[in-house]
């Protein structure tokens, strides 16, 4: 099954209204109730989100024929989230994506993580922000609706120094747009890269090799092995990378360079700073289309490389579903020739990234 419920939410109810719904979604094992929440509108968009990892559960959308249906990959109840699931929909942190070694140097001193990946750290470490419990706020007007998670991350939680608090807000407007805003400060400095780790199927089912995909980039970044950026900074023209114009994700997915199969690399946007578009998927079969914008200077592109259909995996196969991850470039705080992911006292972490769903 996509998504993470089982029902059509337009049969509820929802249709003709921004609504924002609340409902049980299981309990910790401590006992600790968590609650899933509902935000639905008119143009048949429905956004499910829980507290625990601030996840983004399940998108519903309509098809060219009206016909909502789930496009993301996830449980129908809080027990799959619980086990060591591939981060679906998980709000990612401290770090997304890899550090080379699991560790980096910060004001003269040298910090060990969690290997994770192999030899390499890989999105925050054996906890990370994706499987604790945030504190969630609801709120709605006549248009939007969403939920502000927020999670205090004490000095050393998952071996990272000083302390961070973090927000991260999911809203559906009433135009049928996702928005995600990840803000965060800290009180010493340490590096911060979050972002949201969505499994998107426009379909509904099966792969996601026929869907078309198009990338404001004209350059990535090459890795190693261990998929570790080397350093440069190439073009896409004339490889497998080249997404400037849209084209079947499929297509050129098994000449990548390496023994890996699939996608799972960092994309450079062509923007910077400002709100711009980075991305257009689109589903031939169903209509649906997906528009992405983001503040953020990357774009990791990765096909499910690793799913394999067993339990935590949600039963999903290989490219079941694919994740378009805005964020900063992996490996940063060992490479001071990207652009920085240290968050200094006094400053403010702060990028937005808006989905917006319509169908040809």
């Amino acid at each position: 099954m996509v998504g993470g419920r089982d029902r059509d939410p337009l049969a509820d109810g929802y249709r003709d209204r921004m609504r924002l719904d609340r409902a049980p979604f299981g309990t910790l094992s401590d006992g600790t109730p968590v609650e899933l929440y509902s935000c639905a509108n008119d143009t048949g968009v429905t956004v499910e989100l829980t507290p625990f990892g601030a996840t983004l559960v399940a998108v519903w959308a309509p098809d060219r024929d009206g016909v909502p249906g789930p496009i993301t990959l996830g449980f129908p109840e809080l027990a799959g989230y619980l086990q060591r699931h591939p981060y679906f929909g998980s709000t990612i942190g401290r770090y997304a994506n890899r550090i080379a070694g699991a560790a980096f140097h910060l004001e003269g001193q040298l910090y060990r993580l969690a290997a994770t990946d192999g030899p390499n750290h890989l999105h925050g470490g054996e906890v990370g922000l994706g499987r604790r419990l945030w504190e969630a706020e609801p709120f709605e007007d006549a248009d939007e609706a969403g939920v502000r998670f927020r999670y205090t991350s004490p000095a050393g939680e998952d071996r990272y120094p000083g302390t961070v608090s973090v927000e991260a807000a999911y809203s559906l407007t009433s135009a049928g747009e996702l928005v995600v805003a990840l803000s965060a400060t800290a009180d010493a400095a340490t590096p911060l890269n979050l972002t949201n780790h969505a499994y998107w199927n426009l379909a509904g089912a099966g792969d996601i090799l026929g869907h078309e995909l198009a990338i404001s980039a004209e350059h990535y970044l090459p890795v190693d092995d261990g998929q570790i950026p080397t350093g440069r900074i190439a073009p896409v023209a004339d490889t497998p990378f080249d997404f400037r114009a849209s084209k079947p994700i499929g297509r050129d997915l098994f000449d990548i360079p390496g023994d890996r199969i699939g996608y799972d690399h960092c994309f450079v946007l062509r923007h910077r700073e400002a709100l711009a578009p980075a991305a257009r998927l689109h589903d031939p079969g169903s209509g649906r289309v997906m528009d992405v914008a983001t503040t953020q200077p990357g774009l990791q592109l990765y096909t499910g490389n690793n799913l394999r259909g067993f339990e935590p995996h949600g039963g999903f196969e290989r490219f079941a579903g694919v994740c378009l991850e805005t964020q900063h470039f992996p490996d940063s705080p060992n490479r001071p020739e990207f652009p920085s992911t240290i968050l200094a006292p006094g400053e403010r972490y702060a990028h937005t990234t808006v989905h917006r769903f319509s169908t040809v």
